[in-house]
């Protein structure tokens, strides 16, 4: 699995983009006449919206696993080290 900070913002965009519209009939939701049918025929300002918020939604969840992560324990502080065979 890919972390977080491999993902492209731009790639990511563009396949929520994708599987919004591909799962939109699943759930009984149609896509306005504005929603562009693919990517590439999505308007700029659109696009970077998208993009924008897929940044800082990985921003925030590459913060929140920050945070999760077990802070280094077995790393003595400076100082506390005991030395010797």
């Amino acid at each position: 699995m890919s972390l977080i900070q491999d993902v492209s913002p731009e790639e990511l965009a563009k396949l929520f983009h994708h599987y919004q519209d591909a799962l939109a009939g699943d759930f009984e939701c149609k896509p306005g006449k504005e929603c562009a049918p693919s990517w590439e025929q999505t308007p700029q300002n659109e696009r970077k919206l998208k993009i924008a918020a897929v940044r800082l939604a990985l921003l925030e969840l590459a913060a929140t696993s920050a945070q999760d992560r077990p802070s280094r324990e077995y790393y003595a502080k400076p100082g506390q080290a005991e030395w010797g065979c």
